[in-house]
């Protein structure tokens, strides 16, 4: 395991990278598993293991929670940043643009309807991408996540980056699949509901709200049903990083990577 720098802080077992956006996107696109766990995945860390060993395994793991990271602050008088999956895919697109075929990105997605949304905003943001560069995933079961369909397609189309847009909890033990069997090593980007934001597949959220730590107050807003219990139950990350050291989660039998 490669020795951690100063851009890496250990929480609740898990190296989070803790540098600014564009070198956490440099460090994703060289290739490895990078993640973006929220504080209503964070909880269940300890409960669910296949989450806890796809999570402590990434490559790299991006602050892209806001309780957590003024949790952590506050309670160890630090002053680490914030990089929201929301900013790190907007950099990461970024990136991509004009880029010729071999390079363009895969798109992992939950449904027929996302991905056409999907398709349609790339296409206004200048980013070419066809549909035979997306793959509409199955609802997975619980516990270790084995879709070979999906590793056949990326084994003959062999794209250099692969952005998952499920849901936290699927992605993470997806992409751990993908990065032990693919035979190279592609950048994959586990980044949630980050590109609904965008393309109006959920509630959109502005870049200047997601830099105000507001992102998780507009989806409330939106769908208070669904949002309201899951934030809540999120309160429960701020008590276990109170008791991190009498009683921290312990990653599974292989410790986290940090290469890149």
């Amino acid at each position: 395991m490669a020795k951690l720098d100063k851009n890496y802080r250990k929480i609740l077992g898990i190296n989070f990278f803790v540098g600014e956006a564009p070198e956490a996107v440099r460090r994703g696109l060289r290739g490895g598993l990078v993640v973006a766990p929220a504080a209503p995945a964070l909880v269940s860390l300890q409960d669910d293991a296949d989450y806890r060993q796809a999570v402590s395994r990434a490559d790299m793991a991006i602050t892209d929670s806001s309780l957590m990271v003024m949790a952590w602050n506050l309670m160890r008088r630090d002053n680490i940043i914030r990089v929201s999956g929301l900013e790190y895919l907007v950099l990461l697109l970024h990136s991509v643009r004009n880029k010729p075929r071999k390079d363009r990105p895969f798109f992992v997605m939950p449904s027929k309807a996302s991905t056409v949304r999907t398709l349609k905003w790339l296409k206004e943001q200048g980013i070419v991408c066809e549909e035979q560069q997306t793959y509409v995933a199955p609802i997975y079961p619980a516990g270790e996540i084995k879709d070979y369909e999906l590793l056949n397609v990326l084994r003959k189309k062999r794209p250099s980056q692969i952005i998952i847009g499920l849901g936290g909890g699927t992605q993470e033990r997806l992409g751990l699949f993908l990065r032990t069997y693919l035979p190279y090593k592609p950048g994959i980007h586990c980044i949630g509901a980050a590109i609904g934001f965008l393309t109006g597949d959920q509630v959109k959220i502005p870049l200047w709200a997601d830099h105000l730590y507001l992102g998780w107050l507009l989806r409330c807003f939106s769908k208070p049903q669904s949002y309201v219990p899951r934030y809540w139950k999120a309160r429960k990350l701020v008590w276990r990083m109170l008791f991190e050291r009498d009683n921290p989660v312990q990653p599974d039998s292989q410790p986290p990577v940090c290469s890149i």
